[in-house]
């Protein structure tokens, strides 16, 4: 009995033993992976990696240590730059014709189809025409009577005056013939007027297009009774070359616009896509409203384009690209390096080649690639494309990736692309001051 004692006793304790073992170890194990430990870990991980990239180089931005500041740079250069007015424009036929027909009958042929393009005296469709032959063979007819009748009332004149200078005759009965020789001349002229009338009327059951242009969809079909006149038009034709497309632009960018075209200049006119991203035409300046609308503050313009591949429909929305003028020899400065604070537009601009200065700056019109600077730059001067966020007066700095080669001015960039991959058009100067 004392040894089974003593033998349980011994068991307990090592159990005992174990379990205290088994909780020290979990102990441990929470200890050292507690999560203030990993936050604490990864934290000191992330503020390493801020201080320097992969590469051990400072990165801008991110910190904290001392050292030059690596930057991109770019020169500024000099060229032409071409200064667009941009607007919204809807692109308007020359000419649109509801056909519809001058007389009434049957509609008893149609000649077209819908969408083709027709020439001015094309035959569309035709009324039934025997009404009209009838109309015409009635009118013949009373004109051939009445001439008749003035042939023998003329006849009759002549006699009365050969009897009348015998004295054969009162000089009443002369003058009753010649009164009745011109009632009969007007009768038969009416009757003219009634067989030109007629012909006419005839010729309308033919309906021709009055001008070239492209047919829209049949409004009416075959057998269908119309009216002269009708409300419902046959067809709609509408005049594609060329063709116009009217914006407006508003009054406080018109100086520059007006001053060229009443100078004789031809303004090119440029029809992008909705997206803005496609060329579809280019034509030139035609006209201009004669006042400004008070509602809106805009003047109206139209800008008229041969449309050879009939790109531009009526009522299509088109972005207008207006060139008004082009600036010949500005600085020119990349638009990503201007900067914009409390004391204006400036740029940081490389002073030597280890340290930035800040430069105030004028500008004018800009594209969103390039920006005219007109006071605060000249060509060749360095300016900081990126790592701006960091910089302030006499920073020192390490130029990486720097480009070699000098920036295509617009009007050379403008040049290199084709129309259908040309860049978007440039913002004008009075959106540029907007934004």
């Amino acid at each position: 009995m004392v040894n089974q004692s003593m033998q349980s006793s011994s068991r307990n304790s090592r159990r005992w033993l174990l379990s205290l073992l088994v909780l020290l170890v979990i102990a441990g194990l929470c200890w050292k992976f507690w999560p203030s430990g990993s936050t604490h870990k990864e934290g000191g991980e992330k503020a390493q990696a801020g201080h320097t990239g992969r590469s051990g180089m400072m990165r801008p931005g991110f910190g904290g240590a001392a050292g030059p500041i690596p930057v991109r740079v770019a020169p500024a250069v000099t060229g032409d730059f071409p200064l667009y007015y941009k607007a919204l424009g809807t692109v308007t036929a020359l000419n649109t014709i509801n056909v519809r027909s001058r007389v009434g009958g049957e509609l008893v042929k149609i000649y077209f189809e819908e969408g083709q393009m027709v020439k001015a005296g094309d035959l569309l469709a035709e009324i039934d025409p025997r009404p009209y032959q009838n109309a015409l063979l009635q009118a013949e007819g009373t004109l051939l009577q009445n001439q008749a009748q003035l042939k023998n009332a003329q006849v009759d004149v002549e006699r009365y005056r050969g009897l009348y200078k015998e004295d054969s005759i009162a000089k009443q009965t002369l003058d009753t013939a010649e009164a009745l020789v011109g009632q009969y001349l007007g009768t038969v002229k009416t009757n003219q007027a009634a067989v030109n009338d007629a012909k006419l009327n005839l010729e309308f059951t033919k309906i021709r297009a009055p001008i070239a242009g492209r047919v829209g969809l049949r409004q009416l079909d075959v057998g269908n009774l119309v009216a002269a006149n009708d409300t419902t038009s046959l067809a709609v034709i509408t005049q594609t070359q060329p063709i116009s497309v009217a914006f407006t632009l508003p009054e406080n960018s018109l100086d520059t616009v007006l001053a060229r075209y009443r100078s004789g200049a031809k303004l090119p006119a440029e029809a992008w896509d909705r997206g803005d991203t496609k060329l579809q035409a280019t034509g030139v300046l035609q006209s201009l409203d004669n006042q400004i609308d008070v509602t809106t503050g805009t003047l109206k313009f139209k800008a008229r384009y041969e449309n050879r591949d009939q790109s531009l429909f009526p009522n299509q929305f088109v972005n207008v690209h207006l060139l008004a003028d082009t600036l010949k020899g500005v600085v020119l400065a990349p638009s990503a390096a201007i900067q914009f604070g409390t004391n204006g537009t400036f740029v940081y601009a490389l002073d030597g080649d280890k340290k930035v200065t800040i430069r105030q700056l004028k500008i004018g019109a800009s594209d969103g690639e390039n920006t005219v600077v007109t006071e605060g730059l000249a060509a060749g001067d360095r300016v900081v494309l990126e790592g701006t966020d960091r910089l302030k007066e006499g920073s020192e700095v390490e130029v990486v990736n720097e480009s070699k080669d000098v920036p295509t001015t617009p009007t050379e960039h403008l040049q290199g692309k084709s129309a259908a991959t040309a860049p978007d058009a440039t913002v004008t100067d009075k959106a540029k001051k907007g934004a």
